[in-house]
């Protein structure tokens, strides 16, 4: 964040999720990456109002302080991301400006979270990573009923450059993960979509279930899931249970520069999300077996909640993918470690 007399800018990235999807509602392990695609807030802080245009959405958000407001039903629709942050955090100062940003809304880079972790830096929030994430992942349940976990908010919160981010979702610890230099991200765009309808509840209701009958996922061993005896809830669960396994043994492999191993364990990822989640789609699908067969790509796999989104391939360096978006792991201010300027 840069402040130029009452001037204020916040500059927030969005990120790909290597592995450990589906896995943070139930306290597990995710192995995100910010990346340099980013949401940008210009404003001025002051008044007794929220005032907020943005250049990819139509619609001025307008809300009033202190606020009462149901974010879930403000207009314009992207405005319920901005409402459930000024909801959680109740600023006492108003802030007028202007949203632009260069993640694609709809792609499971996380937009939403990067606005809301832009409007509350703006708005003056103080505290630690975790804890602005939590306000914010908060604030998201209000916007959209969905429970989703803290992953997305923790990782663009607490990234540091060439990096992803270990987190353990119930421990709250975090173990920053080099990315060598010879693995390539790519990020190819499938198709739009929202978790907002989606059957993402039904997948959290899901592992509840399952837990309720064998105790905490993060926990779980194989032996446990197999005791499920309805079947959809053994799916379910054993994705989570593998997924965690599969988290830890792609860090491992990051750290010894075995991109073989890590290709290996992405793909095997992507199989448990589309067969035991059933996340995934025919198109989604599609891609992912496409990039898998091409010469220099270690692994590709479905990136985010599901149901369409991205997917991310990690590849060699020279490896040609026609209208895929190359990303490199930045901070949490959207700052990367290569001396190149990051993209606008």
């Amino acid at each position: 964040m840069t402040t130029a007399g009452d001037e204020i800018t916040v500059r927030v990235p969005g990120r790909v999720n290597l592995i450990g999807d589906h896995t943070d509602y139930t306290g597990g392990l995710a192995l995100p990456m910010a990346i340099d695609r980013w949401t940008t807030l210009t404003g001025r802080r002051g008044g007794t109002r929220v005032q907020l245009s943005s250049t990819v959405e139509a619609g001025t958000v307008d809300l009033s302080l202190p606020s009462a407001t149901d974010p879930a039903v403000t207009m314009p629709a992207w405005g319920r991301f901005v409402a459930g942050v000024v909801a959680e955090l109740q600023p006492e100062v108003g802030l007028s400006g202007r949203i632009d940003s260069t993640i694609p809304v709809g792609a499971g880079l996380s937009s939403s979270a990067a606005l809301g972790v832009a409007v509350a830096l703006a708005l003056g929030f103080e505290g630690s990573a975790l804890e602005l994430a939590a306000l914010c992942q908060r604030a998201e349940h209000r916007a959209t009923g969905v429970p989703t976990g803290i992953m997305d908010q923790w990782c663009i919160a607490s990234a540091r450059s060439g990096h992803a981010t270990l987190l353990d979702c119930h421990s709250f610890e975090q173990t920053h993960v080099p990315i060598p230099d010879d693995a390539q991200i790519a990020v190819v765009f499938v198709a739009h979509r929202t978790l907002d309808g989606s059957p993402y509840a039904d997948r959290v209701a899901q592992c509840a279930a399952a837990e309720a009958l064998i105790g905490p996922l993060r926990l779980a061993r194989a032996d446990d899931v197999e005791r499920l005896d309805e079947p959809l809830l053994r799916r379910r669960a054993r994705h989570v249970v593998t997924e965690n396994q599969r988290v830890r043994e792609f860090a491992d492999a990051l750290r010894a520069g075995d991109l073989v191993t890590a290709g290996q364990v992405m793909r095997a990822s992507h199989t448990s999300l589309r067969d035991d989640y059933e996340v995934s789609t025919p198109q989604v699908d599609q891609v992912v077996n496409h990039l898998n067969a091409l010469p220099g790509v270690y692994g590709a796999r479905l990136t985010g909640g599901g149901f369409g989104g991205c997917v991310v391939a990690m590849c060699r360096p020279g490896v040609e993918l026609p209208g895929a978006w190359w990303v490199r792991p930045v901070d949490a201010a959207g700052h990367s470690a290569s001396p190149e300027d990051p993209p606008t």
